[in-house]
């Protein structure tokens, strides 16, 4: 064998072991490859689609079941929102109307436009109410007063009460209908859309958010609300053999009843349940806990059960897995505005804090992050001595982001610390004097 064939079979055997080598380390790199792709494909097959506008709860996740066609849970103090489904969709809330038939009676009696004690006289629209719903039998001509047949609309969910106390309003429940879509422009329920005071009407609209919205105006402007929605039975009438019963199950007060004991849950005690065929099982929920209060709305639920169940999974979510956590006390000195400006004071500034807390409700356990987002204060001029203590004088904006990274803010006044007294007619002179001079060698100095 010549030096030529040598050194080619040399060659030869070299190509092989690195081929050798080559496909060992393929064969390892695609068995590395099909571990990973699989841990992959396992790790993403342990992960629970939560769906749109569902909220992940700490250690899993949170869904309701798949007969709830639109939901919300807020905080009742703050209007923050904890979980939501299809929130946005305008659905019928049925007898969920009445809240804003409630709260148009409540801001009539708060201004003094209505008492609890007036008297009512059934008019032949609210004596000719269908009777394919709830209802106490009034005949045109009764005398009932505004609040029997407010409780009768809040516990029973009366529609012939509900007329009866729209038609006394704005004489016709047309003539109601109109107040309630203009109530409902101003208080900003931009979704609503009225066509009566009861909810048997299918196109009657509002969207879960909006409803939330209002069941959280209601509880903030009219504290009655819940001493009514809260009673479990009423006899209208003395000679009625049987009490009106609350359709709200939930109510703490049920938790000895046989029939409603499974659905009673503790802190509720309002507000409003809902149904005809069009919209399927509607229920606007409230429970307090500890300090903490809760609003949700569940609509589009399958069976009259079902709604509670549901209402009592957003309950549990929301009290289980959030706190209320105060990261701004009151009265707390802003760093980047400890004081401002005044005119004509003994000093020429005061000090400034802010004027209540910074509440949120945060998810138990998780790293947050706080800042300032925003400070405002009115100029010199428009604060002039002298000024009181507690006197508003700017604003300041708060971003509250959570571990999740969803940041929430909120702007509370910074108000006075202090008096701030007037000056003296001298100092007021000499400080004038000396910002004279000030001014005029500043524009000297200019010059050069």
């Amino acid at each position: 064998m010549d030096e030529g064939e040598k050194g080619k079979l040399k060659w030869n055997r070299r190509a092989a072991v690195c081929k050798r080598a080559v496909s060992s380390f393929l064969a390892v790199w695609m068995v590395v490859m099909t571990l990973g792709t699989a841990a992959s494909y396992a790790a993403s097959d342990n992960k629970s689609d939560t769906g749109a506008g569902v909220s992940a709860a700490p250690g899993g996740s949170f869904t309701l079941g798949d007969g709830v066609a639109a939901a919300i849970l807020i905080d009742a103090a703050t209007g923050q929102v904890l979980y939501e489904q299809n929130a946005d969709q305008p659905r019928p809330p049925a007898s969920m109307t009445k809240m804003m038939t409630e709260y148009i009676v409540l801001e009539k009696i708060k201004n003094k436009q209505l008492t609890w004690d007036t008297m009512v006289t059934t008019s032949k629209e609210a004596a000719s109410t269908p009777v394919d719903g709830s209802q106490i039998y009034l005949a045109e001509g009764d005398q009932h007063s505004v609040e029997d047949l407010y409780i009768a609309m809040a516990v029973g969910s009366a529609n012939d009460a509900t007329i009866a106390l729209a038609s006394h309003i704005a004489g016709s429940e047309a003539g109601f209908v109109d107040l309630m879509n203009e109530t409902a422009a101003t208080l900003g329920l931009k979704t609503a859309r009225f066509t009566g005071a009861t909810g048997l009407q299918a196109d009657t609209i509002i969207t879960a958010r909006d409803t939330a919205k209002l069941a959280e105006i209601i509880l903030r402007e009219d504290p009655d609300f819940l001493k009514y929605s809260s009673i479990p039975s009423y006899k209208f009438r003395p000679r009625d053999t049987k009490p009106m019963i609350n359709w709200n199950w939930m109510l703490e007060s049920n938790k000895d009843v046989t029939n409603f004991k499974q659905f009673a849950y503790e802190g509720v005690d309002g507000m409003k349940t809902g149904y005809i065929a069009e919209s399927g099982y509607n229920f606007t929920g409230t429970a307090e806990r500890n300090g903490m209060r809760l609003i949700s709305v569940v609509m589009g639920a399958k069976t009259m059960q079902s709604r509670f169940f549901e209402t009592a999974k957003l309950f549990d979510y929301g009290f289980n897995n959030f706190e209320s956590k105060t990261i701004v006390a009151p009265k707390s000195v802003v760093e980047n505005v400890k004081t401002v400006k005044i005119s004509k004071g003994a000093k020429t500034n005061v000090a400034v804090v802010t004027e209540t807390d910074v509440t949120f409700l945060v998810r138990k356990g998780g790293e947050s992050k706080v800042e300032v987002l925003e400070t405002k204060v009115k100029p010199a001029d428009e604060l002039v001595a002298p000024i009181p203590a507690g006197e508003p004088v700017g604003t300041v904006t708060y971003a509250y982001t959570d571990g999740s990274g969803k940041q929430l803010q909120k702007t509370v006044n910074l108000v006075t610390s202090e008096e701030a007294k007037k000056g003296s007619w001298w100092r007021l002179m000499f400080r004038g004097v000396r910002n004279f001079f000030a001014g005029l060698f500043s524009g000297i100095v200019d010059l050069f």
